[in-house]
């Protein structure tokens, strides 16, 4: 019998692990990752990017969940419990999860929707552009498959952090990399795509730039799910035992290996496909929801590829929304007091209110525009352009300058001993904010000085 305490705890390593991966594996792998490494030399970014997550990526990751484990506190909580001055931090950071988890659950029921038309067969030899600007132009489809999208994840949260949320992961996460290395594996038997995959993974240095460096770090600040309380709140939930400096590089490993395969999957095929690079130059949804089904129309056996594709695509979407909407779960649940299953049932409907403008900003609403945005690129450029960069900015100065970095090396050595201890507090005192600071600086100009 688990006493009340327990029942917000991840029974082991594992289980944390798993969860926080299926966090950080999500959207932003498939549709951006790629992208970025065909923009910017193939093998050249790679390497970049594998620098900057064990550098950059591990020390951010790892401050999120020493500061959620030490305090036990949710998000709202965390930063007010170790000096309260800084109480708005939280308030601050739990702001993000509210503003994307809405406008993700609406991309969600996208992918729900061309999973179902795969596996159903449906999809049939429609055009992908119309067949994509028809459906979410649309009204009641889009808040139907928004709907189940939101359902999905709703249910996952209210059966708890062990029976839901690890649970899920524990089966959902290694099911996700057999799927990614299938049809990774399927994709390079096509005729051609060895070219791609030769510039997938070949370094080109002449498109080494500082541009690089920032996109690489940018991808893997939005990558490992950080700024957004998630990291915290999961946090929170590990036992004390556990080694937290270990468990940060599994799941960097583990979110690192599903980005380099999604490329193998999407790079080369674009490349087969297309018969140029410039195609592979696209991203976000035009990339998933037009080019790739183009690319599956064309393709031997494309149907059972697309399913399959979207069926992984549906994973990692939604152990990504799982944990998004467990942040806003755990601190509405802590700070009203009430029953989980009330909290999930709150923050489900609040979510789904936030989320029609969204939806309906593709279509009848498409006029209204916010700074000239629809709704939903507003939201994601407030959440991720604007607020995220400020909410680990903001942490980098509390704990480098404020509480003192020792309160990170404290709490990682009760299990075991700090390996990075002095990488770690270069970066959080210099690295990091230097970095966030050209990430917000360069996302703001590239927005409004295109």
């Amino acid at each position: 019998m688990l006493s009340m305490s327990d029942k917000k705890k991840f029974s082991g390593k594992i289980g944390f692990v798993l969860a926080a991966a299926g966090s950080a594996v999500g959207l932003g792998n498939l549709w951006r990752f790629p992208y970025l490494a065909a923009k910017f030399g193939g093998g050249t970014f790679l390497l970049i990017y594998l620098v900057l997550a064990v550098t950059f990526g591990f020390s951010l990751m790892l401050t999120e969940i020493v500061i959620g484990r030490k305090t036990g506190k949710n998000v709202l909580e965390a930063y007010g419990s170790l000096h309260k001055k800084f109480t708005f931090l939280g308030y601050l950071t739990a702001l993000v999860p509210i503003i994307i988890f809405p406008y993700y659950c609406v991309i969600g029921g996208w992918v729900v929707k061309y999973m179902a038309a795969y596996i159903s067969n449906s999809y049939g030899a429609a055009d992908p552009t119309t067949y994509f600007t028809e459906f979410i132009s649309g009204v009641g489809q889009p808040i139907l498959y928004l709907s189940v999208f939101l359902l999905a994840s709703a249910v996952i949260v209210a059966l708890g952090v062990q029976k839901g949320i690890e649970k899920f992961s524990k089966i959902l996460m290694p099911v996700l990399v057999v799927l990614s290395v299938v049809i990774a594996i399927y994709g390079l038997t096509v005729p051609g795509a060895l070219r791609g995959l030769v510039y997938y993974i070949t370094p080109d240095f002449s498109k080494f730039s500082f541009q690089a460096v920032l996109a690489a770090a940018g991808q893997l600040f939005y990558s490992l799910s950080l700024a957004m309380g998630i990291m915290i709140t999961y946090g929170s939930y590990m036992k004390k035992e556990e080694k937290i400096e270990s468990c940060v590089r599994q799941i960097e490993i583990f979110d690192t290996a599903i980005a380099f395969i999604s490329g193998l999957i999407i790079v080369p095929a674009v490349f087969t496909f297309s018969g140029n690079e410039e195609s592979v130059l696209t991203a976000g949804p035009s990339l998933m929801f037009i080019t790739l089904p183009k690319i599956f129309s064309g393709m031997k056996l494309g149907t059972l590829f697309a399913a399959i594709f979207f069926l992984l695509v549906f994973f990692a979407a939604l152990t990504s929304a799982v944990s998004l909407m467990e942040t806003i779960v755990s601190f509405i649940e802590d700070k009203l007091h009430l029953k989980r299953i009330t909290a999930c049932g709150i923050v489900a409907l609040f979510s789904f209110l936030l989320a029609l403008p969204s939806t309906l900003g593709n279509g009848i609403w498409a006029d209204i525009r916010i700074i000239g945005m629809q709704f939903l690129d507003f939201f994601d450029f407030i959440s991720n352009t604007v607020l995220m960069p400020i909410v680990a900015l903001l942490m980098c100065i509390f704990v480098g300058y404020v509480v003192k970095t020792d309160i990170i090396s404290e709490e990682v050595e009760k299990a075991e001993s700090f390996k990075s201890k002095k990488l770690y507090t270069i970066i959080i005192k210099y690295v990091a904010p230097a970095f966030l600071l050209l990430i917000l600086g360069s996302s703001l100009v590239s927005t409004f000085f295109k």
